[in-house]
Formats: structure tokens, C-alpha cells, sequence
């Protein structure tokens, strides 16, 4: 699996920690920049479905060491300790790809506040609390990359009976420019990506997205004439954690295929 000649945007001596990584688009990053020689912190929720046993062997398998933390992002000090244990069993953190997230179709009617404040909690607070507890180790080192997972259903189109889940990958964009102003003369660079209709587990499930009738239909509707995959996200995550990204900061950028750009 060793496929570092393909790799332009290296990333040899680097750490990064990505959380959400048992599967889909985090599974994909995880590997992405692994392949790309960093070593990686891989965090994951024990009641995700997904075992994180296979992207371990997948980082290992490409020469990297790959350290397994379970943790709730939810929770101020597993973070706090996922953060410091990457840090310190890996010798540093450069790069965090705060990608862990839930969703739930619910009508807005029905919504009850816990099931609103659990997905904020999760989706949007929890990226700022990997962000936060990363920022003083990356200033110390004058160099950082923190990166986020946010979605179109943010920014650009309404996604009906996702109401708490849009909101949240909103409120990602809004924090990435703050984020973005404020450590830029600190060398660390803030920036999301949006990405579009993307095959993963969670996407498949009927219950919390589209499900494989929905995926099937809206097909049609992209303009590259497929659906995406979690490497697509995963390949554009590598270039943004690398150096060649240096002057791009507090951007959201829209991952669909061209899904979000046309009439026909």
C-alpha cells in the first residue's frame, strides 16, 4: 500500500489527529495523509458501528504509526485528553481534522432541544473543542493546520429535516474566519470543506440521510454525473494540511462535483 511516489503533498515529520476516523470521510483523511508520510492520531466514538481496527492497519500498512483514542468530542476533557495523548505519544500535533459528526432526520416540529443541543454539542462545539485544545501546541511549534468537516447542507442548499445538522456545519464557516484572522500571524492556517453528496455509511442510512433510494436519485442532479467518495474530501484535506497550502486560510470550500453551481 506503500503509494508515497503518488503523494505531492508531503507531509513527512508531521502529526495530525483525526477524529470521526473509524470510517467514511475521517477512515478516507486518515489514509489520505498517512500516504502522504504523517503519522496519525485516529479518534473514535465506542458506540460507532465501525471498528477502527482496519484504519490502524491501514496507516501501519503504509509506514506510518497509527495511535487509536477513543473519546466523545462532546466532552470538553476527552478532547482535552485525546489532544494531549496524540501529543505526547507522537511527539507533537500539526494538523487536526475535526470531522466527527452525527445526524438525525427529525421535522422540525418534533425536534426536542436534547436532540438539537446533542448535534450542536457534537458537530459544531466539538470542532471548536479539538481546535482549542490543539492551538497552543502549534504555536509553540509557529506552524499548524486545523481543519474541519462541515457540509453544502451549510452552505449553499436547505436540507429539509436537518435543521439542527445545518446549522451546525453553518456555524463552522462562521468559526473558521474567526479562527482564521486570529492565527494567521501565529503561522496556523483554519479551513473547512463542504462536501456534497458523498458515499459513506452515514449516507446510506435512511434514518439519517438520504439512503440508497435518495443517493440513487439525486445522482442526476450533479453535474459530474456520480456521487462522490470519501477519498474526494480526503484528497483535498491532504493538499490543506500540507505547506503548498500555506496562504489559503478561513475558507469553506464546496466538495460536490458541481452539485451546488447549476440550474439544469
Amino acid at each position: 500500500m506503500d503509494n508515497a511516489e503518488h503523494a505531492p503533498f508531503r507531509l513527512d515529520g508531521r502529526v495530525a489527529l483525526v477524529t470521526g476516523a473509524a470510517s467514511g470521510i475521517g477512515a478516507a483523511t486518515a489514509r489520505a495523509l498517512a500516504r502522504n508520510g504523517a503519522d496519525l492520531a485516529l479518534g473514535w466514538y465506542a458506540q460507532d458501528p465501525h471498528e477502527i481496527d482496519g484504519v490502524v492497519a491501514d496507516v501501519e500498512a503504509l509506514g506510518r504509526r497509527a495511535l487509536a483514542i477513543e473519546g466523545d468530542v462532546a466532552d470538553t476533557a476527552a478532547v482535552e485528553a485525546t489532544v494531549s495523548r496524540a501529543a505526547d505519544e507522537l511527539g507533537r500535533l500539526d494538523i487536526v481534522v475535526a470531522n466527527a459528526a452525527i445526524a438525525r432526520a427529525t421535522d422540525s416540529a418534533e425536534l426536542s432541544d436534547d436532540e438539537w443541543s446533542r448535534v450542536l454539542d457534537v458537530d459544531l462545539a466539538g470542532v471548536f473543542r479539538c481546535f482549542r485544545a490543539a492551538i497552543p501546541h502549534m504555536r509553540r511549534a509557529g506552524w499548524g493546520r486545523l481543519l474541519a468537516t462541515s457540509s453544502v447542507s451549510g452552505t449553499s442548499v436547505g436540507w429539509s429535516r436537518h435543521a439542527h445538522y445545518s446549522a451546525a456545519k453553518a456555524g463552522i464557516a462562521g468559526m473558521v474566519k474567526a479562527l482564521a484572522v486570529e492565527l494567521a500571524p501565529t503561522g496556523i492556517t483554519v479551513n473547512a470543506l463542504a462536501p456534497g453528496i458523498i458515499v459513506t455509511a452515514q449516507s446510506l442510512d435512511p434514518v439519517s440521510s438520504l439512503g440508497p433510494d435518495g443517493l440513487a436519485e439525486i445522482v442526476n442532479r450533479i453535474p459530474a454525473r456520480r456521487n462522490g467518495e470519501p477519498e474526494d474530501i480526503a484528497n483535498v484535506f491532504a493538499f490543506l494540511a500540507s505547506e503548498e497550502s500555506a496562504y489559503l486560510t478561513g475558507q469553506t470550500i464546496v466538495v460536490d462535483g458541481g452539485f451546488t453551481i447549476t440550474l439544469d
